[in-house]
């Protein structure tokens, strides 16, 4: 069974703007590249439909947002944390105030300092 092949970003790029300065056939391209004509044909035309979003400042705005979410993520998730480092100490004090202290060796728990 034959390997299916995968082509960087930059390489379909690279292999679309050859197609479109017109200086080669796109067979003689496709050969060059080892590559079906079909596959360069869709390249292409996927290139061409995507092209106006390459100046499309709506696409930056949506990066912004997604940086803002992800940012209070991680402040909710460092928050969680401390809620619970704080949650932990908590209740080993009250474990060694209701069971007394070394506590952790006579039952065995081996979790964190």
């Amino acid at each position: 069974m034959k390997k299916r092949r995968s082509f960087t970003p930059e390489f379909k790029i690279q292999v679309v703007l050859e197609l479109l300065r017109e200086e080669k056939e796109l067979n003689q391209i496709a050969a060059e590249h080892e590559i079906a004509p079909n596959v360069l044909r869709n390249w292409k035309k996927e290139f061409l439909a995507n092209a106006s979003s390459a100046f499309d400042n709506k696409k930056e705005a949506s990066f912004e947002q997604e940086r803002i979410d992800y940012e209070k993520k991680i402040d909710q998730l460092y928050n969680t944390i401390g809620q619970l480092t704080v949650d932990v100490n908590w209740l080993k004090k009250k474990s060694d105030q209701a069971l007394g202290h070394g506590w952790e060796e006579r039952t065995g728990y081996k979790g964190r300092s």
